[in-house]
Order: structure tokens, then C-alpha cells, then sequence
């Protein structure tokens, strides 16, 4: 027909239509990466014959070296607690001494303290920033501590001004995983000939590895692994 050009759209825009297919199947990926469990973990597994997962590592969290976590909420908000290997060091919390709204804690210095057998564990606060909120669920009920540690145990919702300088110096990812099992091994060599006495049949430690090592001075043990010894 005069003045009528057909064009073949599929000719001309495949390209295009390649790339927005391509990003719509870069988009559903991403959504499942964001909608996965935000406590999925890492198991920490003992090389050795007695064998079993240890401790656990959860994967979208950064570690201080004295065993307490954050996981960044938005820019400048995270929520704070203990890892596993601290829980499992010191089986079930007593109590809690946590500190107050508005509190201001510092990044390696004493975040708060977990109290057992009538002693006081100190932990250093892996941030600095201001204690925003408190989990009143785990002050009732400290056995969340043990059952979840990274998920329903968390302890503080701190504001952290400057949250990636903080990040920086923390562990994650395989570096976490690498400080983790060198901290298996150093307990294994701490334990000694005391092995028996602080695992469950399987394989796997009993809860409160501390006090069944070193039942007088068990604190000390554990403000070693701490750091505030």
C-alpha cells in the first residue's frame, strides 16, 4: 500500500527484548536473595573423629572476635547479641544486665553482662552507638538465648552513626567461618583429655563447655574467649 512501511518490531527491538527478559530474570533472583531467611546459617563442623556441627554462623551477620554479633538494619540501626559459641560456652543465662535507652555504648569496650552461677560475664558491644531499644521477651525468657541466638536472643537495637567504619572492623563471610574454626580448635586443645566430659553422646558439646571444663573457674575460661580477661 503507497505510504505504508512495514517494519518487523522483532527485528529491530530484539535486543531490547533480550535485555529487559534478561533483567526481569535478574530481578526474580534478586527478590529470592532478599527474601530468604534472615537467620539462615553456617554450621561449624569439628574436624576430628568425635565429629558433629559445633557451632552455628549466621550468614548475613558481622562478628566481634568476643563472640557477640550485628546485623545492620537499615544505615544506621542494627540489632546486637551473642553468638553461638558464646551460649553454648555458657549454657542458659540466669539474667541479663543490659544497658538502658539512649545508653551510649562503645565498639571492644564492656556492652553488657550475663549473669550464671551468681557470676558476671561481661561481652564487648561489637558497635558503637546508642542503645535504642531492648528485647524485653529475651530479659523474660533467656532460654531464647539458647534457641535462637541470632534470631528472637537478640539483645540491643543500637542507632550506629557511622555503620560501615564499624562493619570494617568486624568478621564476616568466610572470614567469619575461617575465626571460627580456628576458635573450635583452640577449644579442642583447651579440652584436652577433658574431652568425655563436655560431649553429648554423638558428638556434639554439652551446653555450658565452661563450667564443665573448669568447674571453680569457669568465668576466667570464658573472659578468656571473651576478650576481658
Amino acid at each position: 500500500m503507497e505510504g505504508f512501511t512495514y517494519v518487523d518490531l522483532f527485528g529491530t527491538k530484539g535486543i531490547e527484548y533480550i535485555l529487559v527478559i534478561g533483567f526481569l530474570i535478574a530481578f526474580i533472583i534478586y527478590w529470592k536473595f532478599l527474601s530468604r531467611s534472615p537467620v539462615s546459617t553456617v554450621k561449624i563442623v569439628s574436624k576430628s573423629r568425635s565429629g558433629g556441627e559445633w557451632f552455628h554462623l549466621a550468614k548475613n551477620v558481622y562478628y566481634h572476635p568476643g563472640h557477640s554479633w550485628v546485623r545492620p538494619e537499615n544505615n544506621n540501626v542494627a540489632k546486637v547479641g551473642i553468638d553461638d559459641f558464646a551460649q553454648k560456652l555458657l549454657g542458659k543465662p540466669e539474667s541479663f544486665e543490659l544497658p538502658e535507652v539512649n545508653f551510649h555504648v562503645e565498639q571492644g569496650e564492656i556492652g553488657w553482662r550475663i549473669q550464671s552461677d551468681s557470676k558476671l560475664i561481661e561481652i564487648l558491644s561489637p558497635v558503637n552507638g546508642e542503645v535504642i531499644a531492648v528485647n524485653e521477651e529475651a530479659l523474660k525468657s533467656p532460654e531464647l538465648i539458647e534457641q535462637d541466638p541470632y534470631g528472637k536472643g537478640w539483645l540491643l537495637k543500637i542507632r550506629v552513626p557511622k555503620m560501615k567504619p564499624n562493619l570494617r572492623n568486624l568478621l564476616s563471610g568466610k572470614l567469619a567461618v575461617a575465626w571460627m574454626e580456628n576458635t573450635v580448635q583452640t577449644l579442642r586443645q583447651r579440652m584436652a583429655g577433658d574431652l568425655g566430659m563436655v560431649m553429648q553422646d554423638g558428638g556434639l558439646p554439652v551446653s555450658g563447655i565452661a563450667k564443665a571444663l573448669s568447674p571453680e573457674n569457669w568465668d576466667d575460661l570464658a573472659a578468656e574467649f571473651f576478650l576481658t580477661k
